[in-house]
């Protein structure tokens, strides 16, 4: 059998980790064009959503393309080297040594790593963001084994109960919302699988997100995490309308409001 210092790739080994690198770059740079799937993601209706897509999509293609020449390397390896018979068949040519592939096959992974690591955190850096002046303020608070929407410049209050489980939070569409998250006892979890993004809500610890939902339509939302004996009972529902239902949404809800005080 042959050592690694008899493996020499066409047109040399240093061309290697140069290619792998800028098709780890452009796999990520590129993830979110048309066409490209999404790997189980669901379709995200947010603008953070997207970006989270991007850089998910851009990571399994890069992953797809180092995998690829990992296995054709093997495949040709096994394929030059494989055992021939005939006596004029002896050993190929043995060397203990090949330092030009050892550092190229130990620099890069390190870069590949690198470039996706700079991705990871500009994406990051992106999302957990906040803006200094949001359109709309809503606080999510979890308890055992509900939700309670509480809007607290528009003095409406939406809580669940256990004649409907599923509360819903109405948005409104293109605005950026403010979620600020807090739990009356135990760590609870705020989930919403077409956001692509959950933020757990810990006791003590005031957490929030940012959320611009890009289109109108019913969201289902979870708590996920463990909380308790009727954990599965925590869904709730988010519903992004138009400005103008939204502000009708709030003043039919004041109405009520008013309505169960008289």
């Amino acid at each position: 059998m042959g050592t690694l210092g008899d493996v020499h790739a066409p047109g040399g080994v240093g061309r290697v980790p140069r290619r792998l690198c800028v098709l780890a770059a452009a796999a990520v740079v590129t993830g979110s064009c048309e066409g490209v799937p999404r790997f189980g993601i669901p379709d995200p209706v947010t603008e953070d959503g997207d970006r989270i897509l991007s850089l998910w999509q851009g990571s399994v293609l890069a992953a797809l393309a180092v995998g690829a020449i990992v296995w054709a390397l093997l495949a040709w390896s096994v394929i030059r080297y494989r055992r021939r018979s005939g006596p004029s068949e002896g050993l190929p040519g043995q060397r203990s040594d090949n330092v030009k592939l050892e550092i190229a096959y130990t620099v890069t992974p390190v870069i590949i790593v690198a470039v996706l690591f700079g991705f990871t955190v500009f994406t990051q850096e992106k999302v957990t963001a906040v803006s200094s002046r949001p359109d709309v303020v809503v606080e999510a608070v979890g308890y055992q084994w509900q939700w309670q929407f509480r809007y607290p410049d528009e003095g409406v209050v939406v809580t669940g109960t256990t004649e409907e489980p599923r509360p819903t939070m109405v948005l409104p569409v293109g605005a950026t919302v403010r979620i600020r998250l807090r739990t009356t006892d135990v760590i609870h979890s705020f989930w919403v699988p077409r956001f692509l993004k959950k933020q757990d809500i810990v006791p003590g610890l005031d957490n929030e997100m940012d959320v611009v939902v890009k289109d109108p339509g019913m969201f289902p939302g979870r708590c996920a995490e463990y909380c308790g004996l009727d954990h599965a009972r925590m869904d709730f529902r988010v519903e992004a309308v138009s400005p103008e239902a939204y502000r009708a949404w709030l003043d039919q809800q004041r109405s009520r409001a008013t309505e169960g005080a008289g």
